[in-house]
């Protein structure tokens, strides 16, 4: 389903033309929407500390959560001491729940479980946003919150909006859904405060971020295996973006035997892979790695990758950010 979704967004499928009638009902309802909160007959909701989203205006991978991490780092290296919230796309969660270290991906969602166990942070999943961010606020010591995905979530104030491009597939075929991949369009990223291009070309005004693959990692910690670039792999993705992933492992020099990709956000089972692998060794990304934990082998691993930014959107990132907190001590 997701390649024949990806073949009509990003390539010349004629059905985009069958769909396009429900992107013009999709846009009147979105606009509308909008209209209700600029109106004010619907209300934005602000927090008492300075609220981050990192979105996109497409559907599907973009590298939002390397970014997310990124951003925990960076603002942990001034001094800052960020909390992340986000939907937990994925699993049903009843009201709010906070994430620690060592949860399970389909209690709270696999991109809220590896960001966790990648960096620590205090992080509350829920489908009701302003209830995270409250939870967040009252049992974690937070002076930034950064929303996980949350663009079009305009309930929400935020004071900063940074949007993420995927480089390679931009806007797809440039329609709204279903016909395309646009959640909103593109007059949205004039109204951002930072887009940044995920590899590719970045054009004028926006940010370049690089993924940067760091060394693979066994999945189970006491694996002695060790994956030798000359040996044949299977590559699987479970990620918006697959063919980024498998590109990454030929470029780093892999030889890999067969790819597969599976849904985003897909729940994992020991035969699915087997059905896949056989006994070859595999390799996967680190948020498939999050979900395969409890039956991994000893010939799994997964490739880790850090984002990579310029001085020069540090330095602007970090200028707004003291801003916006000068605001919200003079506000609150």
């Amino acid at each position: 389903m997701q390649r024949w979704i990806n073949q009509v967004w990003y390539g010349k499928s004629l059905f985009r033309w069958i769909l396009m009638p429900l992107s013009w009902l999709y846009a009147l309802v979105t606009a509308m929407r909008r209209c209700l909160y600029r109106l004010g007959i619907k209300k934005s909701i602000s927090l008492p500390v300075p609220v981050i989203v990192v979105g996109n205006i497409t559907v599907g991978g973009s590298g939002k959560t390397p970014t997310v991490i990124y951003l925990i780092e960076l603002l942990r290296q001034q001094g800052y001491r960020p909390g992340v919230i986000s939907r937990g796309y994925g699993v049903n969660i009843e009201g709010v729940k906070s994430v620690f270290v060592g949860a399970k991906a389909n209690e709270v969602g696999d991109e809220p479980a590896m960001i966790v166990a990648r960096t620590q942070v205090p992080m509350v999943v829920g489908s009701q946003r302003i209830q995270a961010a409250d939870q967040l606020l009252s049992d974690f010591d937070v002076d930034i919150i950064i929303s996980d995905d949350g663009l079009q979530h305009y309930g929400m104030a935020r004071d900063i909006e940074i949007v993420i491009l995927d480089g390679d597939r931009r806007l797809g075929n440039g329609m709204l859904l279903p016909a395309g991949p646009l959640r909103e369009g593109a007059w949205r990223l004039d109204q951002a405060d930072f887009v940044i291009s995920n590899g590719g070309e970045a054009r004028g005004g926006e940010y370049l971020m690089t993924l940067l693959p760091k060394q693979v990692t066994p999945l189970l910690a006491t694996s002695t295996f060790t994956f030798n670039l000359h040996d044949p792999v299977v590559a699987i993705a479970g990620i918006g973006y697959p063919q980024r992933f498998f590109n990454s492992l030929k470029v780093l020099g892999y030889q890999v035997h067969k790819t597969h990709a599976f849904d985003d956000h897909q729940a994992y089972h020991l035969s699915d892979i087997n059905n896949v692998a056989g006994s070859y060794p595999l390799l996967m990304t680190e948020k498939d790695a999050i979900k395969c934990g409890d039956f991994a082998q000893e010939n799994w691993g997964y490739l880790a990758v850090d984002a990579s930014m310029s001085a020069e959107f540090e330095h602007h990132f970090l200028d707004k950010i003291s801003a916006r907190i000068q605001a919200h001590s003079s506000h609150f």
